[in-house]
C-alpha cells in the first residue's frame, strides 16, 4: 500500500482538527476502549512487481526489471485497515497513478532523471 505524501500531511492535520480520543464519539477498539492511534492509508494494495511495471511504463523505461530471487520476498501483504479514520470523514485525495504522476513530475522538475 502506498500513500502520497500530501495525503499523509492532510490526514495528520485532519486528525488534529477532528479527532479527540477522549470524546465519546471517538473511534474505539474491539473492547470499547478509546483508540490512541489511527491507520492512515488508501485501503488499496499493489504488489512491488506491479508497481515496478507501472513506474517503468510511466517513465518510458524500455529495459527489463530484474528480480534477485535468491533474497527473501519480504512481507507478502501490507494492507492497512483504514475504517476508523474513514469513519471520521477522512479519505485520500490522490490515487496511486495520480500520486506517481505528481512525484515523477516533481523529480523531473528537479532534474533528478
Amino acid at each position: 500500500e502506498f500513500l502520497y505524501v500530501d495525503d499523509l500531511a492532510e490526514a495528520v492535520i485532519f486528525c488534529l482538527r477532528n479527532w479527540d480520543p477522549s470524546s465519546s464519539k471517538a473511534p474505539k477498539d474491539n473492547k470499547g476502549d478509546p483508540l490512541y492511534f489511527l491507520n492512515v492509508g488508501t485501503g488499496l494494495e499493489i504488489s512491488i512487481k506491479d508497481l515496478a511495471h507501472k513506474i517503468s511504463k510511466k517513465i518510458g523505461f524500455k529495459g527489463e526489471v530484474l528480480w534477485d530471487i535468491s533474497k527473501p520476498d519480504g512481507t507478502p501483504r501490507k494492507l492497512l485497515n483504514i475504517n476508523k479514520i474513514s469513519e471520521l470523514g477522512w479519505k485520500p485525495k490522490y490515487d496511486l497513478d495520480k500520486g506517481l504522476e505528481k512525484t515523477l513530475n516533481n523529480l523531473k522538475n528537479k532534474m533528478i532523471f
